[in-house]
């Protein structure tokens, strides 16, 4: 029987609570897949409250989130690593490298990731590509280079325009990107990171996935990547 993508997020949400070690502090990200993990953590915790320590979490949406349902989140400052940092994407690719910030969280995403020793990627297999680049690109960026930045994407082929009335967590806006197939991942985040004005480019190759749990109509598929 075919289940609806709600379904699948539903599926892989609830999948991520067996990577995440009992007693943790555990990095959680940003979306509607995100959202399902919340809810399973929610429900683990009512049948046992020391299932895990605490979170530290990549937004102001997740973090209400989380507090309403009972997690104890903490500032990414007070933490100095982290076992295990669960999280969607908008596109993954075979190696595991991911386009993310459709939330518009890209920056604080990375930021926990960067805390992290494993980062487990829940998605649905629409999610699952073999090039990047299909999904819009985001990109923070200060409002102010954002012209510019638009016209050296221009010049790489891509068609790029500000997101409308999004300003991030951070106070910045959003440029998003057509027409890009990102063949070289950590190169094109390196390159793109070094642009004036970029806070944070939405590839994920730096901070790629180690696994990735992929709801299909078989059930949760999972993933693992070469480090």
């Amino acid at each position: 029987m075919s289940m609806t993508q709600d379904e699948l997020k539903t599926l892989v949400g609830q999948a991520a609570l067996t990577w995440v070690p009992h007693g943790a502090i555990v990095g959680v990200g940003t979306g509607s897949t995100v959202d399902k993990f919340i809810d399973a953590l929610g429900e683990a915790l009512k049948a046992d409250p020391g299932r895990v320590a605490g979170a530290v979490s990549s937004s102001e949406r997740s973090t209400q989130r989380l507090q309403s349902l009972g997690v104890k989140v903490l500032e990414a400052q007070a933490v100095t690593r982290l076992g295990v940092y669960v999280d969607g994407a908008d596109e993954i690719d075979a190696q595991g490298n991911m386009i993310k910030g459709g939330g518009a969280a890209l920056t604080r995403e990375k930021i926990v990731a960067e805390l992290a020793d494993t980062f487990v990627c829940i998605a649905d297999e629409s999610k699952w590509v073999s090039t990047l680049g299909r999904f819009p690109l985001p990109v923070e960026v200060i409002p102010m280079a954002a012209p510019q930045v638009i016209r050296a994407f221009e010049a790489m082929g891509g068609q790029a325009r500000i997101r409308e009335g999004v300003t991030t967590d951070n106070g910045q806006c959003i440029v998003d990107v057509l027409g890009l197939q990102i063949t070289d991942p950590l190169g094109f985040e390196t390159q793109v990171n070094q642009w004036p004005g970029v806070v944070t480019v939405g590839v994920f190759a730096r901070n790629r996935a180690q696994v990735c749990l992929l709801g299909t109509a078989q059930g949760v598929k999972t993933v693992e990547f070469k480090r």
